[in-house]
């Protein structure tokens, strides 16, 4: 080959590389035509539908709306990969599969979000749950109204909704215990508005009100005195004591009214208000004459209504004292207290101003009150409009957890200013002072210094009291002289839980006066108390007032023989006998709504001295007998809504009883008591 021939052979070679250079670089350009078209894909030669009016959408890359994509090509579909990428619009999303020769492609972005709705789209209402209970109409004025669908204020945070719910899938029935029931205007069981599940006003104001209704019946038997001869209830009776039987009917019918303010349970109240009258119906039928009144025209029956103000105070709390709650609080008007754990010195419902508090995360408790006594009514014993001079002052400090875990200790101070006063009760007997020796009005005052403690130590339960009372009697009507007063009381009561049965053993010591003729008197008496010890109300000594001679041996629902005319209305006695009284008791739990509790009493007089000159007697015996008692609580419905009470009691005489009460005729035959409570909340 001569050199001219390799000059044309390189020349022709590269003019034809430059050709196929130019044709490549071209079919790369955007918008090349040169390839060939792809078949028509029938799905995709329809135009695209737009969506509905505020349906979401999807943006192209210039923001603008853009039509709905058809779904992607899945692996193993009958449509090819260049069907699909001829489906896209110009301008939309790029071609799912590449082609020869076609630069790589991005991957597929997600869709955008939703547009939120427009500002003035229609917000739809939402179905709410009614609340548990009966909640009455809210308090609250609302403050704001939905912004959107999605969320709804409730500004009560009390009537929040609850889904209807059967727990069990029976349909509801009456008998069964369904919890989160909806409930009605007389349903006292569930959530209720009045009773204080439901503010009334506000998210803190509650009104809480309860019917109540104690019905009474008693049959009893007591050592009744005759009248005179000329006055008997049977012609030519003789015998100093006659029938003992008597029939007792108390009746009370309660309505209360609580306005408070605060968190309910969640911290102490800021303030309430509380009135609670009750309306009395009681009658009283013996088998002697004098009984019901010193008029022997009177009968031997007696019924008698009272309308009483038993209850009416504010209550406010001054400070709070700690982050836990501690607080200081005075409450003023007629409200309940007891000075300690089991009711020894004073349990009692009446007109008063009353400081306490808490410390210590609510370990320390303090009371210190302020009493001017109401006069009682003679015969239901609740409070009168008549103000009796009576002056009581009573501190107190309790201490959780005192040396052992379980166990509370209580240091209390009490006074007694009783002024001198003359007073008849409402069936005309002389209560003031007491009918005995000289009937002379006479000043008490009377502190009396106590040391308490209630718990557990392990598994037994421990209970204690002590009082010691020092002041002076101005003139003791059965001293006939002044008296410096210094007498004790204590009382223990140990007890031990095995499964469904309570043991008790307790001890009940009242010092007694061992000589009427000085000037010290020595014998305990209380100022108004009601005691739950040694089987409570089911003892008959404890329930039962036993007469002596224009005055009582011992005071209906006590333990101390004071010798005084009325644990009501008459004043505190320390020339007395005193008592001695261990007990041996055992309580079982017979059911879930029955229990059952025993009890047996030994009665000893600690000193006769002031009996046998008060009787002008020789030698009178210790030993008062023996009680004996069995009662039953049964709650019907497993709350305290309804509960009956029913007991039967006796006292087997010993010697002393027998030298005080017996007939010249015949012996002092056991007396026996028995009586029926029933108690109907609402």
């Amino acid at each position: 080959m001569t050199l001219a021939d390799l000059a044309r052979f390189l020349f022709r070679g590269g003019l034809t590389g430059l050709v196929l250079t130019g044709i490549c670089v071209a079919s790369d350009r955007p918008g090349n035509t040169d390839s060939p078209p792809l078949p028509p894909d029938p799905v995709a030669a329809s135009p695209p539908p737009r969506p509905a009016p505020g349906a979401p959408t999807a943006l192209d890359s210039r923001g603008s709306d853009s039509v709905v994509l058809p779904p992607p090509i899945l692996e193993g579909s009958s449509r090819s990969a260049e069907a699909a990428g001829a489906a896209e619009p110009i301008g939309s999303l790029p071609r799912l599969a590449p082609r020869m020769l076609d630069r790589p492609i991005d991957p597929v972005p997600p869709p955008p979000p939703a547009l939120p709705p427009e500002a003035d789209a229609p917000i739809t209402a939402t179905a709410v749950d009614p609340s548990l209970g009966f909640t009455g109409p809210s308090g609250i004025l609302p403050t704001e109204g939905p912004q959107d669908g999605h969320f709804l204020p409730v500004e009560d945070r009390w009537r929040l909704g609850f889904p209807e719910w059967d727990r069990y899938g029976k349909g509801h029935p009456v008998n069964d215990d369904y919890p989160f029931m909806p409930g009605r205007l007389r349903d006292p069981f569930n959530q209720n508005v009045l009773k204080g599940d439901y503010p009334i006003l506000g998210q803190h104001t509650f009104l809480d009100l309860t019917a109540q209704l104690f019905t009474f019946q008693e049959f009893r038997q007591v050592p009744t005195a005759t009248t005179p001869f000329e006055s008997t209830a049977r012609p030519n009776q003789q015998n100093f004591f006659g029938r003992p039987n008597q029939y007792f009917t108390s009746n009370f019918f309660v309505l209360a009214f609580d306005l408070s303010h605060g968190d309910a349970a969640f911290k102490p109240l800021d303030w309430k208000f509380r009135v609670m009258p009750i309306f009395n119906l009681n009658n009283l039928s013996v088998e002697e004459l004098a009984i019901v009144s010193p008029n022997v025209l009177q009968g031997t029956s007696r019924t008698r209504t009272f309308w009483a103000l038993q209850e009416a105070f504010f209550e406010t709390k001054l400070a709070d004292v700690g982050p836990d709650y501690d607080f200081v609080s005075v409450r003023a008007g007629t409200q309940p207290f007891n000075n300690d754990f089991r009711g020894f010195l004073f349990n009692d419902v009446n007109r008063a101003i009353r400081f306490f508090g808490t410390r210590n995360a609510n370990r320390d408790q303090w009371n210190l009150a302020y009493f001017r006594q109401w006069e009682k009514d003679t015969n239901s014993q609740l409070n009168s409009f008549s103000d009796r001079r009576q002056n009581l002052v009573f501190a107190n400090y309790y201490r959780q957890d005192f040396l052992v875990p379980g166990y509370t200790a209580q240091l209390s101070v009490a006074y007694n200013n009783d002024p001198r006063s003359f007073k008849f009760d409402k069936n005309r007997f002389l209560v003031r002072p007491d009918p005995v020796g000289i009937a002379r009005p006479h000043q008490i005052d009377v502190a009396y210094l106590g040391w308490a403690g209630d718990g557990h130590v392990g598994r037994f339960n421990l209970t204690h009291q002590f009082y010691w009372a020092l002041g002076r009697d101005t003139l003791n009507p059965l001293a006939n002289q002044a008296q410096t007063i210094n007498a004790q009381m204590f009382a223990i009561e140990g007890s031990y839980d095995r499964d469904w049965a309570r043991f008790r053993a307790s001890f009940f010591w009242a010092s007694g006066d061992h000589n009427i003729n000085n000037s010290h008197a020595t014998g305990f008496d209380t100022i108004l108390d009601g005691p739950n010890f040694a089987g409570g109300p089911f003892s008959y000594w404890n329930r039962q007032q036993v007469p002596l001679f224009g005055v009582n041996l011992v005071q209906r629902l006590s333990l101390v023989p004071d010798l005084r005319s009325s644990k009501f209305q008459g004043q505190s006695n320390f020339v007395n006998p005193g008592l001695l009284l261990p007990t041996l008791g055992a309580d079982f739990d017979l059911t879930p709504k029955l229990k059952m509790i025993n009890n047996i009493n030994f009665l000893w007089f600690d000193q006769t001295n002031v009996l046998e000159q008060f009787l002008f007697q020789g030698k009178i015996d210790r030993y008062i007998g023996t009680d004996l008692s069995v009662g039953f609580d049964y709650r019907p419905l497993l709350s305290e809504n309804v509960s009956i009470v029913m007991g039967v009691s006796g006292l087997i005489p010993g010697q002393g009883f027998r030298d005080l009460y017996n007939n010249s005729n015949d012996r002092v035959q056991p007396l026996v008591g028995s009586f029926l409570f029933a108690n109907f909340v609402y």
